[in-house]
């Protein structure tokens, strides 16, 4: 490969990164920060009782994927609508979908504990480089 060849390619690549990272990382939510994640992940896994429906991975079983951009409740598209989303859960009569999941999926969790699981959720059907 000739020199002028790489250079041109390492221009083009400098040139292209900013509107790349731009489409892989969105910004995370006002107060989340990786750590709050990653013991959301924790939660999910264990004393949230949230693998029970949504899976190990998050990809579904009795409850709904949720690593993939649809949603069965437009609320949880935001941060603070999947927090309340799981605090409150849904019912027959609350479910747009049918759908149902109980307060805090059932669990005894606690309110900084439900922004835990949230902050791992929201971070689900987002780029694999903000987990």
């Amino acid at each position: 490969m000739d020199c002028r060849f790489r250079y041109s390619l390492l221009i083009l690549l400098q040139m292209a990164a900013p509107s790349l990272a731009g489409q892989t990382t969105p910004a995370m939510p006002e107060g989340v920060t990786p750590e709050l994640v990653a013991q959301g992940k924790k939660l999910f896994s264990g004393a949230g009782l949230c693998l029970a429906c949504h899976g190990p991975a998050g990809t579904g079983g009795i409850g709904p994927n949720l690593t993939d951009t649809f949603s069965l409740h437009p609320a949880t598209l935001t941060f603070e609508g999947l927090v309340k989303s799981i605090m409150t859960g849904y019912d027959t009569e609350t479910s747009e979908s049918g759908q149902i999941m109980p307060p805090r999926g059932g669990s005894s969790m606690k309110d900084p504990d439900v922004r835990a699981v949230a902050a791992y959720v929201w971070t689900l059907s987002r780029s694999a480089t903000v987990r």
